[in-house]
């Protein structure tokens, strides 16, 4: 019988006391693989469940207040619960089983929050920014670079629940490695917690190494024979993504310190030293992004003066061009006034001369303003 069959009526019933009529609903089912990095294939927002002792599975049992009771009476292992973008009706059955507060809970459900860690008696409730690296062909003003999801953790001394928003951050492979190594995850919930903050700072590494790519394309281009010609709007797309990573990774340093540092009941103090690892990480990448941010100003600022020099060689051809044309046509303009008395006005040479003036005066001028580099 599977138990994360059964949390499909779990998580729409509002009463405890009537999650036993899933056992009899669970007897039709066959048996289903709920790891699936998105949504669960019967439909509810469960991902997946299972309930361990000393870090290897055991039977879950008849449904999901079975594998607790279970659980809390033999006083070891805890029930991993996992779910993915739930409803307030999905998780109504859920809070009341486990005891959450109604605030976290809210969290949980609405997502959109920042980082963070809270204590509610004996729970913890820890929220992580996911972020991944989106692919593109090339850098445009308008490419998505970074897209941002959220993971919410409950963690009390016999269960983890994960409640994950978004289309990335999949805890599947992250399972499948914890199970592979039952010493550390029979150190219980918080070596749960600790492979997820541990996953979601990698994460941010390998995001800001795929950024810093698109900044050295950027950087190259810009400085560039022809930079001034680049499109500064995709220098203003990437710190705007660089933003948007700034706002996952940077809040999370707090709850990070607290997890690594504060006495905490649910937490071990072997497992804090793994937090500090952690938080090491995690500051690595935050200080990457601001170097990319001061790194692209300048890119900003070498730009905008690239463009204020090309302007003013524009700006001096111009003006050389015209006072090259300015002589013939003051000369032309003198003589075009049809004075009778005028100079050389009457003289057999007196056109072909002021031509040549012309010709030689325009040439000089056109020589000194290229040797000047004007021209």
């Amino acid at each position: 019988m599977s138990m994360a069959g059964n949390l499909r009526k779990v998580t729409g019933l509002g009463r405890v006391g009537d999650l036993r009529k899933v056992a009899r609903l669970a007897r039709r089912r066959p048996l289903v693989d709920l790891s699936h990095h998105a949504r669960s294939p019967l439909g509810s927002a469960v991902v997946n469940c299972v309930a361990y002792a000393d870090g290897v599975r055991i039977p879950a049992g008849r449904d999901l207040v079975d594998a607790v009771r279970r659980v809390r009476k033999s006083d070891e292992g805890f029930v991993w619960l996992g779910l993915h973008e739930p409803t307030d009706e999905e998780f109504a059955g859920i809070a009341q089983l486990f005891d959450l507060h109604p605030l976290a809970v809210e969290d949980a459900v609405d997502a959109h929050q920042r980082p963070k860690l809270e204590r509610y008696g004996e729970t913890l409730f820890a929220v992580f920014k996911t972020v991944c690296y989106v692919e593109h062909t090339e850098l445009t003003a308008t490419s998505e670079v970074v897209n941002t999801g959220e993971i919410m953790v409950f963690v009390g001394q016999d269960f983890v629940i994960t409640v994950r928003h978004g289309r990335h951050g999949s805890l599947g492979p992250l399972r499948e490695g914890l199970e592979a190594d039952a010493r550390q995850l029979a150190k219980g919930p918080a070596a749960v917690l600790h492979a997820i903050a541990d996953h979601v700072v990698d994460d941010y590494l390998q995001v800001t190494d795929a950024v810093q790519a698109d900044i050295d394309q950027v950087e190259t281009d810009v400085f560039a024979a022809d930079g001034a010609r680049a499109d500064p709007g995709r220098i203003y797309q990437l710190k705007r993504e660089l933003l948007e990573l700034k706002r996952a990774v940077a809040p999370l340093h707090r709850p990070l310190q607290e997890l690594a540092t504060r006495p905490i009941r649910v937490i071990d103090p072997e497992i804090q030293a793994y937090f500090r690892d952690v938080s090491d990480h995690q500051l690595r990448a935050t200080e990457q992004i601001a170097a990319f941010d001061e790194l692209l100003n300048s890119i900003l600022q070498a730009h905008l003066a690239q463009v204020t020099v090309a302007q003013n060689e524009d700006m001096r051809r111009i003006t050389a061009w015209a006072a090259v044309i300015a002589v013939p046509t003051m000369v032309c303009g003198v003589y075009g006034m049809n004075f009778d008395h005028m100079p050389e006005l009457r003289w057999q040479f007196g056109y072909p001369l002021v031509i040549g003036l012309i010709s030689v005066a325009c040439l000089t001028l056109y020589r000194s303003f290229r040797r000047n580099g004007w021209l």
